[in-house]
């Protein structure tokens, strides 16, 4: 399946749409880790704690913080990673020959069942080995605020630069975001050619998106997730299905509110946004619908 071979009328959905009451629970609710002064947070790879071996090791110094580390030393293979969590979501990672990848617990605390494959040739794999992992999060937000290998950046990389550049240090959630949605509308054009040539397995890289100034969904979401994980905003990268349509679309938290899914809508034509002051209480909830849709229409398949 071309998962992101996507047409001008593909949308990214990033519908901005706060639900009162969105993400809580009885008692108290665990918020993210605030930073002071800002930072953009780096994984490491200690290697006090890890599964496999050459070709392929697994550091999980770090699962406590939301993320493990595939290491290749292959000099011709790639590598597979596989991750199943309790809800049956099974998370397919490639790692290029010598090169190394973060892999996020976008399931969040739990029990994993981790299985790694070695390439044969073409499409063809072998079994390395296979494990099963408890993760405990110090705090659930952390997967959502690192990098990884499809939300890949940086203290150095351009885009964390721009987001601690375009948004003051106390500028709230909200304006966070509505300054990364003025940016890349007024920055970003959609890529029509890379929509028609793009591979099964791409891989978005933000600095380039940036750079070029154009890309395709995938890439718009996955520069958007980047530039609010810089600011210290946990943001979720979603792929999955609006009806039977492909989509990539954004979940961020904010603070004292809670999750808020698809801020932002992109057409491959226009963006269209929602007024932030927008909550399930709004008389105005039949014209929001416009936008986002029945619920029961959105269908998740993963998290990064």
């Amino acid at each position: 399946m071309r998962i992101f071979h996507i047409r001008p009328f593909i949308a990214f959905i990033l519908i901005l749409f706060l639900l009162t009451g969105c993400g809580t629970s009885s008692g108290q609710k665990e918020e993210p880790p605030v930073y002071s002064p800002l930072q953009v947070l780096v994984p490491e790879a200690p290697g006090k704690k890890t599964l496999g071996a050459s070709p392929l090791t697994l550091d999980i110094s770090n699962a406590d913080q939301g993320y493990l580390t595939a290491i290749s030393d292959s000099d011709s293979q790639k590598m597979n990673v596989q991750l199943t969590s309790e809800n049956e979501a099974v998370y397919s990672y490639f790692v290029s020959p010598g090169k190394s990848a973060v892999i996020p617990f976008s399931s969040g605390s739990g029990t994993y069942q981790i299985c790694c494959y070695q390439q044969i040739d073409g499409s063809r794999y072998a079994a390395l080995f296979a494990d099963t992992l408890e993760v405990s999060l110090e705090n659930e937000f952390l997967p959502f605020l690192y990098p990884n290998q499809y939300v890949n950046f940086t203290p150095d990389s351009a885009s964390s630069k721009l987001a601690l550049s375009i948004i003051s240090e106390d500028a709230s959630d909200v304006d966070a975001l509505q300054a990364v949605y003025n940016y890349v509308v007024q920055n970003l054009t959609y890529d029509y050619d890379l929509a028609d040539t793009v591979d099964s397995g791409y891989i978005p890289d933000v600095d380039s998106t940036l750079k070029s100034g154009k890309g395709i969904c995938f890439d718009y979401a996955a520069l958007t997730t980047a530039m609010l994980r810089a600011r210290d905003i946990p943001c979720k990268l979603q792929i999955g299905y609006a009806g039977t349509v492909k989509h990539a679309w954004i979940s961020v938290y904010i603070r004292s509110k809670g999750w808020v899914d698809k801020a932002v809508e992109f057409s491959g034509e226009s963006w269209s946004r929602m007024d932030p002051t927008f909550d399930s209480n709004s008389k105005d909830k039949e014209n929001i619908q416009q936008y986002i849709g029945d619920d029961d229409n959105y269908s998740v398949q993963f998290t990064r």
